[in-house]
Formats: C-alpha cells, sequence, structure tokens
C-alpha cells in the first residue's frame, strides 16, 4: 500500500465508524448471538430495510467485521462479537454513543475550534456537553452506558495494578453507574465503597447495581465535587474525571478531595497518560476528543504531578495497568 493509499484510507475511516455505530444500535451481533441468520429474519428482528441492511453488513464483512454466508445471511465475526451487549471487551456502548448526530456535529466544528481555541461543541450548541446531555434522558442513557461499559472493562485492571487496603472505604468520585468500583469490591470482599455523582447520574445506579455481589457494601451519594465529597474515606478514586476539565477546574475538583481527605488517605487519578513524540496515538486522539467535547485534555505524568502540587498533594507513585490507563496515587501534602 503507498502513503496516498493509506491516508486515503485513514481520510475514509469515518464510514465504517458510522456503519459500526448503525450496527450496534440496530442490535445486529446480539440477533446474531445463536448464529447466522438470513438476511430477511435479520432485518425483520432489526426493523430495518432488507436491501440497505444488506448493503451495511456487506461493507463491513469486507473489513472482518460479521461474515457474508454463502447463502447470503450473516454471521458474527470475532471483531463483531465485541458489538454484543456485555460480551467481555464489548464496544457496544461506545460505538453508540460515537455516532450521535451531536457528537459527529461537534467534531464537524473542529476547524472552527482548532482557529479560534474555543471547545468546538460549545461553539456549536451554545452550552457545555455536560448540560446538552442533561436535559435529554435519551443522550443521558446512551452516555452513561457507554462509561459503565468503559468502567467495567477498567475494573480487573485497577485492582490488580494497585494494592487496596484490605478493609476501609473507596470513595469513587465521578463514579457514574458504579461499575468500576463494584469490578474494585468484587477483588475486595471485606471492602466497602461510596459511588458519588450529580443527582440524575446516581438514580441510574440502581438498576445497574442490583445484581453485583458487593451491591450491599456500596452507598450511592449524590452531589457536586465542585463543592464538597464525602469525607473519611482510605481511598478515593478519580476515573476518567479530571480530562473533562481545564487545569483550573481540576485544581478546584482536587481541593475538595484535598478537603476531605484524611492524612492517611490516597487519592487513585486513573487516567491515560500522554507519550512522547510520534507515538501513543489512541491517548493523543483522545486529547483531541476531548478538546473537542468538553474543553479538557489528556496529560502526562509530569502534568498530574503538576496539577498535584498546586492543590496540595502531593504524586507518590504511577502503576501501569494491563489496559491502556495508568493509577496515579497522591497523598495529602
Amino acid at each position: 500500500m503507498t502513503a496516498s493509499e493509506q491516508l486515503r484510507d485513514m481520510v475514509n475511516g469515518f464510514r465504517i465508524s458510522q456503519a459500526l455505530h448503525v450496527a450496534a444500535v440496530l442490535g445486529v451481533s446480539d440477533l446474531l448471538a445463536d448464529g447466522p441468520l438470513d438476511l430477511e429474519s435479520l432485518a425483520r428482528a432489526a426493523d430495518a430495510d432488507p436491501e440497505s441492511l444488506r448493503r451495511l453488513l456487506r461493507a463491513l464483512a469486507a473489513v472482518g467485521v460479521y461474515v457474508e454466508t454463502d447463502e447470503g445471511g450473516y454471521a458474527n465475526s470475532e471483531l463483531s462479537e465485541a458489538l454484543r451487549t456485555g460480551a467481555p471487551g464489548s464496544v457496544k456502548g461506545w460505538a453508540t454513543l460515537i455516532g450521535e448526530p451531536y457528537f459527529w456535529g461537534a467534531w464537524g466544528n473542529l476547524l472552527s475550534g482548532t482557529r479560534s481555541g474555543a471547545t468546538p461543541f460549545t461553539m456549536l450548541y451554545g452550552m457545555d456537553v455536560w448540560a446538552y446531555r442533561a436535559g435529554d434522558v435519551t443522550r443521558t442513557a446512551v452516555f452513561d452506558a457507554a462509561m459503565t461499559e468503559l468502567a467495567t472493562r477498567m475494573a480487573a485492571a485497577v485492582a490488580d495494578a494497585y494494592d487496596f487496603p484490605e478493609r476501609g472505604l473507596l470513595v469513587d468520585i465521578g463514579g457514574g453507574h458504579g461499575a468500576l468500583l463494584a469490578g474494585v469490591l468484587a477483588a475486595y470482599p471485606s471492602l466497602s465503597g461510596v459511588v458519588f455523582d450529580l443527582p440524575h447520574v446516581v438514580a441510574g445506579a440502581t438498576e445497574v447495581l442490583a445484581n453485583t455481589p458487593a451491591r450491599e457494601r456500596i452507598r450511592l451519594v449524590a452531589g457536586d465535587m465542585f463543592e464538597s465529597v464525602p469525607s473519611r474515606g482510605d481511598v478515593y478514586l478519580l476515573k476518567s474525571v479530571l480530562h473533562d476539565w481545564p487545569d483550573e477546574d481540576c485544581e478546584s475538583i482536587l481541593r475538595v478531595c484535598r478537603a476531605a481527605m484524611s492524612p492517611s488517605s490516597a487519592l487513585l487519578i486513573v487516567e491515560r497518560l500522554l507519550a512522547g513524540p510520534n507515538e501513543g496515538s489512541d491517548t493523543k486522539f483522545s486529547d483531541l476528543n476531548m478538546f473537542v467535547m468538553t474543553g479538557g485534555r489528556e496529560r502526562s505524568e509530569a502534568q498530574f504531578v503538576q496539577l498535584l502540587e498546586r492543590s496540595g498533594l502531593r504524586h507518590r507513585r504511577t502503576l501501569d495497568t494491563t489496559s491502556p490507563w495508568s493509577v496515579v496515587e497522591a497523598v495529602v501534602e
């Protein structure tokens, strides 16, 4: 493949992204979970036009997502299995989220944001993404599902990387529906935890956590992390929270955490870390996504150390995990 052909494939990458989004929303991989289906049966179950669905799946099968059978039907491939609900490592929630029209609209405003330095989403919609989603139950549900899916994948990696205390209280700040906390508590059966998030977010955690083994050890607390967080925690978790915010807001969050911590508390920042020049493309495109959607940013270890110092906290160590995320541990200065 020539350089120009490789670049053309990159330019056309949006087509695969949107096709995967449609397949995720239609639930195609779930419908194929028990084996191949003929086109008519699959289209009927997915509530889709047969010919349009054929064209969608034919294209995805050509890049290894789904298998087109000799009889004209379709089956899951190894790749499309990852679009099944609840499958190990599932990306169905993420594929559903990034194909949302507002997500695409914000990325379509990247040029204006790059020229002005303003957040493309806010420029386009006249409000930040949190306010935009909070006003729509469906948008919020799609986002929460994607974040729960992500946290579920990360939980084991975080639990393996960090030596949590055998007993005590974990406080997951901005913990969403509690998937990360539940995963960590599953590995530490004598720990208890608090999921702390905005009221409308915490309200959705009850159903998600209902059947988790650690449910009796988890409390749900609503509040605003810019004002206060629960005190007396032994370990505080900030997973994929700080990358949503510019430095001054991160310092505000960290100072609130510092006020709640005891001298023996630890704070764990779970984020992707920026690598050096010409490497780490996944994190650097995530950083670009933060610019487009939230006005936040991904950071290097050195940048986190500086944030912590300005917030009255001290960086103790940084741990790699088996996932793309690292654990930055901080303690009271």
